[in-house]
Parts: structure tokens; C-alpha cells; sequence
């Protein structure tokens, strides 16, 4: 019976009014009290810095909060990796080199 009580009950969430969105940019900032995590579109994703990245969310969270998001994040990407492989994220070793063509 002692387990029982150890074990969180799940929160209920309506996630009826959620927008979703997609972002290939974040950046983190933050103050002594909170961090800041503003994610954006990066048009020209390759360092070519000729247009500013749009940012269309911003989530301010206490440092509670980003423990426990960064623990959720960490376990998520393991398991992908542990099925899909290595998610590399320096995008110069990701690029395949193009061959010639003859012409």
C-alpha cells in the first residue's frame, strides 16, 4: 500500500485550445528568477544571416519548470536515439558532399 502513495497521479490536461507550431530556431536567455525560451523560423538555416529569425513563441519558465522539462526533453531524445540513431545537431556534419556532374 506504501507504493501507492509514492506514485504521482497523473495531471489531467485538456489540451483542447493548444496551438501548435514550428520552430527550427531557440534561443535561450533567462535572469536570476527565470528562463526565457524564445522559438522562432530560421528562413536561411545554413548561416546566412542576411534576414532576422522570426520569433513567434516565447515561454518564460521558473527554474523548476526547466529541470523538469529538460529531464523530459533528455529522455525523449535517448529513446528516439536509442531507435533511430545519433540526432546530430552540427548541421556542417550532416551535409553530403555533391558529386561532380559530368556536362
Amino acid at each position: 500500500m506504501a507504493e501507492n502513495q509514492n506514485t504521482p497521479k497523473p495531471i489531467p490536461v485538456n489540451d483542447t485550445n493548444a496551438i501548435s507550431s514550428y520552430a527550427n530556431f531557440c534561443r535561450v536567455t533567462g535572469s536570476p528568477e527565470e528562463l526565457i525560451i524564445d522559438f522562432g523560423m530560421n528562413a536561411q538555416p545554413m548561416n546566412s544571416n542576411d534576414q532576422p529569425v522570426d520569433i513567434n513563441q516565447r515561454i518564460i519558465l521558473n527554474f523548476y519548470t526547466a529541470k523538469r522539462l529538460l529531464h523530459a526533453l533528455h529522455v525523449s531524445v535517448k529513446r528516439h536515439e536509442d531507435v533511430f540513431g545519433n540526432v546530430e545537431t552540427d548541421i556542417q556534419k550532416r551535409v553530403k558532399a555533391q558529386e561532380p556532374t559530368a556536362g
